[in-house]
């Protein structure tokens, strides 16, 4: 019950959560969270509700000067768990990653999901992978079905580089150079929603112009 109510927390407030973070841990310990989540939603397809980009707009906020956390620190510990995370994700699908979509256990990995990103995949390649950083759910998919034959480890590798570097270094560097002003620190709670609201967008417009298609072929 605490870890999913540390779980709704850090939802609904990283802020609030980061912040009791540095008390707790240190400016240097402060990390091994950080690293962990956005690990964790990147690399266990299990995981795909994590809050990363309002997480990294979060941290972006306290890598600012007397913020508690160190810029230069922020961008290096995230970059790397988005890479490293992505990278467990394409192989753990390369062992297992039928057993795991034949077994229906990750709910969120519905068919229509799948289907979405193969049609990704044939669109724009090793862009799927750059592009569905900026997609929650998606970000979370997109290396598990490239790791399942859409794409070879070396052509993944430079993708995943290419999509972590800009999807952690768009929203820490959005936290750092807005998160001060006071319009965002009052309205911090509805600029997160925001941020997932806008994320989540390109979802959304693909799942209606689908479902327009799909209409229009009846």
């Amino acid at each position: 019950m605490d870890l999913l109510s540390a779980l709704v927390g850090l939802i609904n407030d990283p802020r609030a959560a980061i912040a009791a973070w540095i008390v707790a841990l240190g400016p240097v310990l402060v990390y091994t969270p950080l690293f962990l989540i956005v690990f964790v939603e990147t690399g266990l397809v299990f995981f795909p509700f994590l809050p990363g980009d309002s997480l990294l707009f979060a941290a972006g906020v306290f890598s600012a000067e007397g913020g508690g956390l160190n810029l230069a620190a922020t961008l290096a510990v995230f970059i790397s768990a988005a890479i490293l995370g992505n990278t467990s994700n394409y192989w753990i699908a390369r062992f297992f990653g039928t057993r795991i979509i034949d077994s229906g256990k990750v709910k969120a990995f519905t068919p229509e999901r799948v289907a979405k990103l193969d049609r990704f995949f044939e669109r724009y390649g090793g862009l799927t992978i750059v592009i569905t950083r900026f997609m929650p759910f998606f970000r979370t998919f997109a290396p598990f079905v490239a790791g399942t034959g859409h794409m070879n480890f070396a052509k993944f590798t430079l993708y995943n580089a290419v999509g972590g570097i800009a999807w952690v270094s768009s929203f820490v560097l959005l936290g750092y150079f807005f998160g001060g002003l006071p319009f965002v620190q009052d309205h911090f709670e509805v600029i997160v929603l925001l941020i997932v609201g806008v994320s989540v967008l390109p979802a959304i417009v693909g799942a209606a112009k689908g479902l327009i298609a799909a209409r229009s072929g009846k």
